[in-house]
């Protein structure tokens, strides 16, 4: 990289909110670290069970939570203790901190001249968007849950507090976008997260079953799909674990077949083989929608969330009216998988390839800094 005659010389630190599952967002962190390779990985503590076997050869440096008691299989005992986890983290010798974060990340503390630019996932969810929804269904004693929303204030003004410290946002989708000046009262620049569009490919004609899955919790409204293929009798397939399963077996028909956790090599099989992928939630992306693209399969989702801006109607899947049964039901029984042309949804999707990704955010990240450094050059030019 070069500033006029001269080189940009960047020491990047990387942010992430914790290491303990893998989800998009630790999809995005990998992305980042392709690009930038030598910078290490500040979070708040590393699971190495649980998380992407990738991170067990990078510098990642955690915080005093990693040592807590228990702290690794159930942090959430510490939610009160990670602002102040995360404003330890030591970033005072990076000239651009890069934070991917859905809740804590985006609140670390640089030194005056740095540059941090926080790509945002989503406002924190159980803080804002999700807040009682949050309360309500979580599964614990009525003492936590009267004890919770005091805390969740607290952390509701910490995390207001920590988004003024970003100097520019990078957002997800324009859904995120729009939450992010809602909650936050910024702006931010939208850039896609990145999907390895190159595992997927194109069947000469699919199976007979349709395909749905991911985590199997609650906001995702796989009970909708499982119910509406329980009524029709068509086959469905559902890939993916979580808290829900058990939920969904209990309404489930034997037409519904449960994969639960698969590889990647399975996963990417599903997808080329399915007569569609359904995606009946809201999400502020969607990656599975786009895998499900990039494998040449139509997708039927609700018409809310990234959904919009990923799915064409007529030409890569479908919108459904409204988020109940009855409607997909509706759509499943006269849908026509003969009406896409499978090579044009994998073109479409594409553009959302993780090479895109990387590259975008490069050049974000190198503006930004030229940015600083001329404001910089500006400030120490002498009056005439």
């Amino acid at each position: 990289m070069a500033f006029g005659d001269r080189p940009i010389l960047m020491k990047i630190a990387l942010v992430h909110d914790f290491l303990a599952q893998e989800g998009g967002a630790e999809r995005v962190l990998r992305a980042f670290h392709d690009a930038w390779p030598e910078a290490p990985t500040f979070t708040l503590f590393h699971d190495r069970d649980r998380a992407h076997p990738a991170f067990l050869e990078w510098d990642v440096r955690t915080t005093f939570i990693q040592k807590l008691p228990g702290g690794l299989r159930h942090y959430r005992w510490y939610l009160p203790l990670m602002p102040a986890a995360t404003e330890s983290h030591n970033l005072s010798d990076f000239d651009l901190v890069l934070s991917s974060s859905s809740a804590f990340s985006k609140g670390v503390i640089v030194s005056p001249e740095a540059v941090h630019i926080s790509y945002c996932h989503t406002p924190t969810r159980y803080l804002w968007t999700d807040t009682h929804s949050y309360v309500e269904d979580l599964r614990s004693p009525g003492i936590v849950k009267l004890a919770l929303p005091p805390v969740l204030s607290y952390l509701r003004m910490w995390d207001r507090a920590a988004a003024e410290r970003v100097d520019k946002f990078v957002a997800n989708s324009q859904t995120v976008r729009r939450r992010i000046e809602k909650y936050y009262g910024r702006t931010a620049e939208v850039i896609h997260p990145p999907v390895d569009v190159g595992n997927f490919s194109v069947a000469e004609r699919p199976g007979n079953f349709y395909l749905v899955g991911g985590r199997l919790v609650p906001y995702k409204r796989f009970d909708l799909v499982v119910r509406a293929f329980s009524k029709l009798g068509i086959p469905l397939k559902v890939f993916g674990e979580g808290p829900e399963l058990e939920n969904l077996r209990e309404i489930a028909k034997p037409n519904v077949e449960f994969l639960g956790k698969v590889s990647e090599s399975t996963k990417a099989e599903l997808y080329r083989s399915a007569l569609a992928f359904i995606h009946p939630h809201i999400e502020d992306f969607g990656i599975t929608a786009i895998e499900a693209m990039a494998s040449g399969r139509p997708v039927i989702a609700l018409p809310q969330g990234g959904a919009t801006e990923t799915i064409v109607p007529g030409i890569t899947g479908e919108f459904l009216e409204d988020q109940s049964w009855e409607n997909l039901a509706h759509h499943v029984i006269r849908f026509d998988p003969s009406r896409y042309d499978s090579k044009r949804i994998r073109a479409h999707a594409a553009q959302f390839d993780a090479s895109v990704f990387k590259e975008k955010m490069k050049q974000f990240v190198e503006q930004s800094w030229k940015d600083r450094e001329t404001i910089r050059l500006r400030a120490h030019q002498p009056l005439v």
